[in-house]
C-alpha cells in the first residue's frame, strides 16, 4: 500500500470482543461478512440459516437485513489474519512475560494485537528509560565528584597540558547536561590546582540541582497519585450543595439518588435483561429482537432515562462480570462503537488482566489494579462534571472528568460479550 511504512508498530486497542462472533461467542473462524457489514463464522452463519424460519431464512442476524435466496459466502481474509494474530498473542501472554511489543519475524511482519491493555506501552518504556538514565547521570557525577576530592589530597600534581586538561570532564557533561548548569571558571583556570577546585565546585553544583529535581519530580508524582486515587474522606469532605458533610453510615449521594432501567430498543441481541429492567446478562444464544436501528451490534445497552440538567447519582453491582465498562452516552453513539472511544461517551473499564481504566475519545487513563465491586457514577450536568466512585463502607473516587456533551446523556454499559453469565445490576442506592 503507497504510503504506508511498514517498518513502525502502532499501538492499537483491541479487545477479543472485536473479533468475536456473536452467534458461538467465540473468536473468529473462517470468517465471513455479508453485504450488510457485519461478519459471523461461516459454519455458524450457514447452521442459522439452516434452522431459519421461513421468509427471514438468509437474514442478518444483527440487523435482519437479506433476502430470499442464500448470499454467496466468501472469506474474509484481513480479519481472519487480526483473528489469529490476536490468538498467538493471547497465547504468548497466557505463557508469562515476552519481549517488548515489536514488528513479528517473516512472513507475517507488524505486531500482533494483544487482549486489552494500556493502548501505549511504548511512552511509558520510554519515561522509565530516561528516569533509570538521569539516575545514572547523578551516580556518575557523585563518582566523578569523589575522583576530583581525592586527586585533591594528594600533593603533587601533574602539570597542566593538552593530554592530561583536568577540564575534560566539562566536556565529557556538554553531551548530556544543559551547559547552564556549568560555570564560565571551568575555562578561565591558569594552575592545575584552581582548575580541579574550579571543577569540583561546578560538578558539587550539578549535583545538587540534579537532586533537587528528582525530589520536585517526586513531589509532583505524589500529589498526582493523591488527586486522582485518594478518596474525599465522607467525614471531612462535603459535596456540592452541602454546607456540612454527610453524617456517616448515610450515602451522601442520597437527595440525587436514581435507578434507571434498561432500554430493549438499544439492547444488543447477545443480551437480555431481567423482568425489572435492572440486570443485564450475556446470554448463552442470540436473541430474536425485532429490528431496529437503534440497536447495538456489540454487547451494549443505554438506559431509557435521558440526563440535561441537574444532578444525577446511581450504582451498577459489578461482581458478576469479568469484564466490564460502566458510564454515560448520548442516544446518538455510534451502534458499531465501544463506550469511552467516541466523542459523546465517558466510562471506567475493567479488563479481565487485573487494570482499571478510564476511556474517552480512545484514550485510556490508567487508575490501578483494585477491581470495584460496585460503581457509583455522579453526573453533575450544572458543572459539566463526571466522577466514578468505588463503593463500599465509604465511597472511594476512581476518576473524575470534564464532560461537554450537546445533547442529553444516557446511562450506559457494556458487558464481555464472549463470556455467557456475564452480568451487571443496577441496585438500590443504600442510605
Amino acid at each position: 500500500m503507497a504510503g504506508l511504512d511498514t517498518g513502525r508498530a502502532i499501538p492499537v486497542w483491541l479487545a477479543e470482543d472485536d473479533l468475536g462472533c456473536i452467534i458461538c461467542h467465540g473468536l473468529l473462524a473462517w470468517p465471513v461478512t455479508l453485504p450488510c457489514g457485519h461478519t459471523f463464522c461461516r459454519s455458524c452463519l450457514k447452521d442459522l440459516w439452516g434452522a431459519g424460519a421461513a421468509g427471514r431464512r438468509w437474514s442478518c442476524p444483527t440487523c435482519r437485513e437479506g433476502g430470499a435466496q442464500q448470499l454467496q459466502l466468501r472469506k474474509n481474509t484481513l480479519l481472519q489474519d487480526l483473528a489469529d494474530k490476536y490468538s498467538q498473542a493471547a497465547r504468548e501472554l497466557e505463557a508469562g512475560p515476552g519481549p517488548a511489543p515489536g514488528p513479528a519475524p517473516a512472513p507475517a511482519p507488524g505486531p500482533a494485537p494483544g487482549p486489552p491493555r494500556p493502548a501505549a506501552p511504548l511512552p511509558a518504556t520510554a519515561q522509565k528509560s530516561i528516569t533509570e538514565v538521569g539516575r545514572e547521570l547523578s551516580k556518575l557525577v557523585e563518582q566523578v565528584v569523589d575522583i576530583i576530592k581525592s586527586l585533591q589530597s594528594q600533593r603533587h600534581l601533574p602539570e597542566s597540558g593538552p593530554d592530561n586538561d583536568l577540564s575534560v570532564p566539562s566536556t565529557a557533561f556538554s553531551g548530556g547536561v544543559d551547559l547552564s548548569l556549568s560555570s564560565p571558571k571551568l575555562v578561565t583556570s591558569n594552575t592545575p590546582e584552581r582548575k580541579k577546585r574550579d571543577i569540583l565546585h561546578d560538578l558539587e553544583e550539578i549535583q545538587q540541582k540534579l537532586q533537587e529535581s528528582f525530589k520536585w519530580k517526586a513531589v509532583l508524582e505524589e500529589q498526582t497519585q493523591v488527586e486522582l486515587l485518594e478518596a474525599p474522606s465522607s467525614s471531612s469532605c462535603p459535596l456540592p450543595g452541602q454546607s456540612h458533610p454527610a453524617p456517616n453510615g448515610a450515602s451522601r449521594f442520597a437527595q440525587w439518588a436514581i435507578s434507571p432501567t434498561f432500554d430493549m430498543r438499544s439492547l444488543s441481541c447477545s443480551l437480555e435483561i431481567s423482568e425489572d429492567h435492572r440486570t443485564v446478562t450475556v446470554s448463552h444464544c442470540l436473541q430474536s429482537y425485532s429490528w431496529s436501528r437503534e440497536r447495538f451490534s456489540t454487547c451494549q445497552v443505554l438506559c431509557s432515562q435521558a440526563f440535561s440538567s441537574g444532578h444525577q447519582y446511581w450504582e451498577v453491582d459489578t461482581q458478576h462480570c469479568s469484564h466490564w465498562a460502566v458510564g454515560v452516552a448520548s442516544w446518538g453513539m455510534s451502534r458499531d462503537h465501544i463506550l469511552g472511544r467516541t466523542k459523546d461517551s465517558w466510562c471506567v473499564e475493567w479488563k479481565g488482566t487485573s487494570q482499571l481504566s478510564a476511556w474517552h475519545m480512545v484514550k485510556e487513563t490508567i487508575l490501578g489494579s483494585d477491581r470495584p465491586k460496585v460503581v457509583g457514577i455522579w453526573l453533575d450536568l450544572e458543572e459539566r462534571k463526571l466522577a466514578f466512585y468505588s463503593v463500599a463502607n465509604q465511597k472511594k473516587l476512581l476518576y473524575e472528568c470534564p464532560i461537554s456533551a450537546s445533547s442529553p446523556l444516557h446511562p450506559a454499559f457494556w458487558l464481555y460479550g464472549l463470556r455467557p453469565g456475564n452480568s451487571l445490576t443496577i441496585r438500590q442506592v443504600k442510605v
